[in-house]
């Protein structure tokens, strides 16, 4: 018998959405891989999430250690999220640039984790400097009319709504009947699919500008099949 139905089960939707997006982002050629990977690890980390909920929640033993996971791989997750958008938005040849940018808020999450213990405060914490980050990158495109800009953004607004209603008291998500851990995780679908309408949206010819001595070659520039 599962220990939080509700959470497992919305979570398991969650990443079955998620699968379905990283599968068929990842047969197109002229992308980023970046895109398929981040749809990977949300994917990964929502199905470890339905096991944690469903399964090990209620040992007192291993529930700590099985949340830490979960979290782990949704800040992986992130990561490739802005990898994306630093590809995406500043081109090949800024490999330092998302390091830069990541570092910060993976040693922030560090910390927090390590003293605060990692819960999802944690998690909306510390990925809070990567999702400004990746705003800030998409205010970039929207600048230089990236076609994608708008759409991304849109997308990124929605996951932002989902997690505060993840923080809302309990006694306002009572009304929809259900807790608001299960409605967080339905709320992030919508995002999910949003995000992958706007990364596979034509880009009309756009293509920013190479720049640095490795550019094409560090990885983040990387428009090489995805597979």
């Amino acid at each position: 018998m599962l220990s939080e139905p509700a959470s497992a089960l919305t979570d398991l939707l969650l990443g079955a959405v998620a699968v379905a997006v990283a599968v068929r982002i990842g047969r197109r050629t002229d992308l980023t891989p970046h895109w398929r990977r981040m749809f990977g690890w949300t994917a990964t980390a929502a199905l470890a999430g339905s096991v944690h909920h469903g399964f090990v929640t209620g040992s007192a033993h291993w529930s700590d250690q099985s949340w830490l996971v979960v979290t782990f791989l949704v800040v992986v997750a992130i990561s490739y999220l802005l990898a994306a958008s630093v590809d995406e938005v500043l081109g090949a040849g800024h490999a330092r640039t998302f390091w830069v940018l990541r570092s910060a808020s993976l040693a922030a999450y560090v910390v927090v984790a390590a003293t605060l213990g990692a819960s999802i405060g944690a998690i909306l914490l510390c990925e809070g400097v990567t999702m400004f980050a990746v705003l800030a990158l998409w205010g970039v495109g929207v600048r230089r009319h990236h076609p994608r800009a708008g759409a991304v953004a849109v997308a990124i607004v929605a996951s932002v709504v989902a997690a505060v209603i993840r923080a809302l008291p309990a006694d306002l998500v009572e009304p929809t009947g259900m807790d608001p851990t299960s409605l967080y995780h339905l709320a992030q679908i919508p995002g999910v699919v949003l995000l992958y309408l706007a990364a596979t949206r034509r880009d009309q010819g756009f293509e920013p500008s190479p720049s640095g001595p490795n550019a094409g070659s560090d990885g983040l520039g990387d428009r090489r099949q995805a597979g």
